[in-house]
């Protein structure tokens, strides 16, 4: 076997993310199909707009937030078997050598699409949890008749298996496409330098530490999306959970926040760690030649402060157009619907509890750093 369970099971960062798309789609869709069913019973004009409303709602979420949380699960999912391909090159070469062919390698990757199947049955389970609280709340209004939950075959079947047995086909594919090298490139294990003559010059003229941490980010373009991805779902989904106190429910403002913060803090967690595990090396090399801790995490980490601040500003604005979006076209029929006003209070406040858990984050790291073993590392 040269994939197991157990590396699947290092992917729970994409489980989790795909936890909480399959738990927002299955509720909406869901209700979507059950208050589609009532259509017929609706005899009021005030009805139908409430109505109309109600189905609008139901699309924008499925389609941004699932839609957004798709994406970043597969791109999660291709650098998750990059990082692996990268750090099992020799193992990968040597069964090239043996005659193993790149498909009979690859298709053991199909255990990467555990993660996502884990994720979606623990998300579909939850939404079914959640609904009767969820649907009591939406029948409170008295604006529809009673809508009553129903199980649609359907939506199992687009959430869950047709998801997994995607992402595996996907992982078999990928992988294949990153085996097409060359048995020895991988068993001598090279790093070949994907700079341009241009950046390689600049970087001559630059001090060592603002080289590395311009290096490090250029190398790493994939983690600096999950920085930015992670500000961007905490400023998102916190300062939405609270603004939309007039438009929605108690139970949603909750349910979104909880899900912005579980997707921030495992996303930045997951690639801050990353970024550590791949430059031990380098901070052992820095720590001989005499590199205080706080200058191997600035050099490694201190790039990505400014992406974090911009993942925030991306999260502020989006949330504000999405809000406005829906009290300015899915409600704009409908009548009381309260004015919505961007909050700058509640930005302030998101930004501040923001800095805090990114400093405090970024602090266990520097830990981390500091207990990074020179002997073990150039033992290897």
């Amino acid at each position: 076997m040269v994939v197991g369970i157990k590396d699947s099971a290092k992917l729970i960062g994409i489980s989790i993310i795909f936890c909480c798309a399959t738990l927002v789609c299955t509720m909406f869709t869901n209700y979507y199909m059950d208050v589609s069913q009532i259509k017929n019973l609706i005899t009021e004009g005030a009805a139908m707009i409430f109505y109309q409303a109600q189905l609008s709602t139901a699309k924008v979420v499925c389609l941004v937030s699932g839609g957004c949380l798709l994406i970043t699960s597969v791109i999660m999912l291709l650098f998750y078997i990059k990082h692996y391909i990268d750090t099992h090159k020799k193992e990968l070469g040597i069964l090239k050598a043996m005659g193993y062919s790149n498909l009979k390698i690859a298709k053991h990757f199909w255990v990467f699409g555990t993660s996502v199947l884990i994720g979606a049955v623990i998300g579909f389970l939850g939404a079914f949890l959640i609904m009767p609280k969820f649907y009591a709340l939406q029948n409170k209004d008295k604006v529809l008749p009673e809508i009553s939950i129903h199980f649609h075959a359907l939506i199992p079947m687009c959430f869950v298996i047709l998801p997994a047995v995607a992402f595996a086909a996907m992982s078999i594919f990928y992988a294949f496409l990153k085996l097409k090298k060359p048995v020895l490139s991988l068993i001598k294990d090279n790093v070949q330098a994907s700079l341009k003559t241009k950046k390689q010059k600049e970087g001559k003229n630059r001090p060592f530490l603002d080289d590395l941490r311009a290096n490090t980010l250029r190398t790493k373009k994939t983690l600096v999306f999950f920085i930015i991805f992670a500000s961007f779902c905490f400023s998102s989904m916190t300062q939405m959970s609270i603004s939309m106190k007039d438009l929605s429910s108690v139970m949603m403002g909750v349910m979104t926040m909880l899900i912005g913060i579980i997707l921030a803090f495992t996303t930045l967690f997951l690639a801050i760690t990353t970024v550590i595990k791949g430059n031990t090396k380098t901070i052992a090399m820095m720590r001989v030649f005499g590199y205080s801790q706080k200058e191997c995490c600035q050099s490694l980490l201190g790039g990505y402060r400014p992406m974090s601040y911009i993942g925030f500003a991306l999260g502020t604005v989006y949330q504000y157009a999405l809000l406005r979006f829906t009290v300015d076209i899915i409600f704009k029929d409908l009548a009381g619907v309260p004015e919505y006003k961007f909050d700058i209070p509640v930005m302030f406040v998101s930004l501040a509890v923001f800095i805090l858990a990114y400093e405090l984050t970024m602090h266990y790291c520097t830990e981390k750093i500091k207990k990074v073993s020179v002997k073990e590392v150039m033992s290897e």
